[in-house]
């Protein structure tokens, strides 16, 4: 058995802001980090913006847990060629506006940026990756470390304690198939559904919090008004891909009929009906 819920995309912008449902967040993030995470705000999520040419640092949600880390959740649907330097911008974004003004670098809180994306990014055959940051040595191919001085001054271990971290989730290429509570998680957010067997830290309280029939009815009206959202958003993008490629197809029989191929051939090599390639040859 398995119940369908609320999308984890929607949840995170408004239920899961409450104090009170911080446990389904804590029980992601723990899953996730291999770590016992406890947050202890959610801060606010849109940076500031200096300049009118300065962009707005939109993430999905910016928590300080009890460690005095920032963990920036962010989730994208839509595809971004670019999103890989969005990621990075929102992580320096983050440091530079939790730096007060005569603080000490040493102040600087590490960043977690989770990124839970919708579509296919780079390229690799896995669904979670983790990025951070290691000096390797040129000739030596030695780890820089850290002195025992700078472990006892920052409470840090490594070098990569001090740099931002980053997680990528590609769900879209997992498989379904739930081999350990962090899948678990996986599966949800993929999915939107728990199943009954499913042990992972935050996933019953999701399945109390996110349960559809216990929303109330301005919550309920705002949800359905997401979900056409995204339905509209879809139907625009496959609008603009469907017109792209129409379009490449007509170009690429203007040059076939400048190249002297007859209207069979050309219809052949670009799916366009006869009828259609004539009426370009006809306008040429």
């Amino acid at each position: 058995m398995s119940k369908k819920l609320i999308s984890f995309d929607w949840a995170i912008k408004r239920l899961l802001r409450n104090k009170a449902n911080f446990v389904v967040l804590e029980g992601f993030l723990s899953e996730l980090l291999f770590d016992n995470i406890k947050i202890e705000q959610i801060l606010e999520s849109e940076g500031n913006q200096e300049t009118e040419d300065d962009k707005f640092n939109r993430v999905d949600i910016l928590t300080k847990n009890s460690k005095n880390e920032l963990i920036i959740i962010e989730i994208q649907n839509a595809y971004e060629i670019d999103y890989f330097h969005r990621m990075a911008y929102g992580v320096s974004k983050s440091i530079v506006e939790n730096l007060k003004k005569r603080q000490k670098y040493s102040e600087i809180k590490k960043v977690i940026s989770i990124n839970i994306v919708y579509f296919d990014l780079g390229q690799g055959q896995d669904y979670i990756y983790k990025g951070k940051t290691d000096f390797i040595g040129l000739h030596q191919k030695d780890l820089l470390g850290i002195s025992d001085k700078q472990k006892i001054t920052f409470v840090k271990e490594q070098v990569s304690d001090i740099f931002p971290e980053y997680y990528l989730l590609k769900v879209n290429q997992f498989n379904d198939n739930a081999k350990d509570t962090l899948d678990e998680w996986v599966y949800f957010l993929k999915n939107s559904e728990v199943k009954d067997e499913f042990k992972a830290k935050g996933l019953k309280e999701a399945g109390e919090v996110l349960d559809i029939m216990r929303l109330k009815k301005e919550d309920e009206y705002g949800y359905n008004r997401y979900l056409d959202s995204l339905s509209l958003k879809a139907s625009e993008i496959f609008t603009l891909q469907t017109e792209a490629e129409f379009k490449l197809k007509e170009d690429i029989a203007k040059k076939s009929i400048l190249k002297g191929l007859d209207n069979e051939t050309i219809s052949d090599i670009t799916d366009l009906t006869v009828a259609r390639i004539e009426e370009i040859r006809t306008n040429s």
